[in-house]
């Protein structure tokens, strides 16, 4: 796709005010655009093998997947006051946001914690395709990541929601931040988690249904 156009389907996303940031996001470079348009193609190419996205229009790839991605990293880069973070991505699949996630902000360190191994091979292949770094790929269950040790964990558009968010909430270091892509009709059920303190949920641009939610764990008491 040409690089004139994703920035053009990503527009909304980079100027549409955050409701816990009143700034706009940086525009994007040609890198950032380059990984972009290799990550679609790849994307689409093993998505005729595998299944690993039900969107399978390109520009809808953008605006559904890295347009979601870019309001997620835009709300770390709001939260978040050191650098470099240490962030695990739940139930990767394709690699949405976490992977797109290090493409807008390259300096976070990523986690893409996927147990379906040929989700896993493509997320290594485009990895090795965009020549990232800091970005790996932990082949296991949620379950079996090292609890409390990441600086922000990311859950979205994952089966059994109810299950899996205690899971994610449990990597969430003191401190840290639990940031979810998610229906409307689940916000409340997140919102009840009793360790973090949640920010007003965002609805996403050009989305009725799809919101923005973050909460913040409460960092340990000092002795």
């Amino acid at each position: 796709m040409e690089y004139s156009r994703i920035g053009e389907l990503l527009q909304p996303f980079l100027v549409t005010p955050l409701p816990f940031s009143g700034s706009t996001a940086h525009p994007l470079t040609v890198r950032q655009l380059a990984c972009i348009s290799t990550y679609i193609d790849l994307l689409l190419r093993w998505n005729a093998r595998i299944n690993l996205t039900a969107v399978r229009d390109p520009e809808k790839v953008v605006t559904r997947h890295f347009g979601e991605s870019l309001c997620a990293a835009r709300a770390m880069a709001a939260t978040r006051s050191s650098a470099p973070a240490r962030l695990a991505d739940v139930g990767s699949g394709s690699g949405f946001p976490g992977l797109a996630i290090k493409i807008f902000v390259p300096e976070f360190l990523v986690t893409l914690i996927e147990s379906n191994h040929k989700k896993a091979t493509f997320l290594r292949e485009v990895i090795r395709a965009l020549d990232l770094t800091g970005v790996d790929v932990f082949p296991k269950r949620a379950e079996d990541f090292p609890p409390a040790s990441a600086d922000v964990v990311t859950l979205r558009a994952v089966e059994r929601f109810d299950s899996i968010l205690p899971v994610a909430a449990g990597l969430v270091a003191p401190g840290g931040t639990l940031l979810l892509l998610i229906g409307r009709d689940q916000q409340a059920r997140a919102a009840a988690h009793p360790q973090f303190a949640w920010r007003q949920g965002w609805i996403l641009p050009g989305s009725s249904n799809r919101v923005l939610l973050v909460g913040n764990r409460a960092p340990e008491p000092k002795e």
